[in-house]
């Protein structure tokens, strides 16, 4: 058993995946676009959703990404009571990350030592996905 989490974005799934693949690595596995898949031609999508990404997945060391973009049927709403947790073991690391997830986002919490954590963030970034940079103490929280 597997848990992922699957985003939905605003038209820009496919730029979305490609930043992360440039700034965390991993590898990008799918972007499918609707116009490329026969149960999709039905007049739900119109030519603006065609090029739209239907299903894209994202691999970062065995962990699982997936999205999709909103359509006109089923528009954007954003990403609500979640956020993507980025565990992470080198601070050097968190405060790059951090920084280019920061880069045409949106600071909730500055990067910033706590009692659990070496580096520890909040950030809703460019694609309107929200992260939680968390660079763990060891033996506190989470395994490493």
């Amino acid at each position: 058993m597997q848990l992922v989490t699957y985003l939905s974005f605003n038209g820009d799934c496919r730029q979305a995946f490609e930043f992360y693949l440039k700034t965390l690595g991993g590898k990008i596995l799918a972007l499918m676009p609707f116009g490329d898949n026969a149960g999709c031609d039905g007049g739900e999508f119109d030519a603006a959703d065609r090029d739209k990404i239907m299903h894209g997945c994202y691999e970062l060391d065995g962990c699982m990404l997936m999205g999709t973009d909103a359509t006109d049927a089923h528009p954007y709403q954003g990403v609500v009571g979640a956020h993507v947790a980025l565990m992470l073991n080198d601070p050097a690391d968190a405060e790059r990350i951090y920084a280019a997830l920061a880069d045409g986002g949106r600071v909730q919490m500055p990067l910033q030592e706590t009692f659990w954590a070496l580096s520890y963030g909040i950030v809703t970034d460019r694609f309107g996905v929200p992260w939680m940079i968390n660079c763990v103490r060891a033996g506190i929280g989470c395994p490493e």
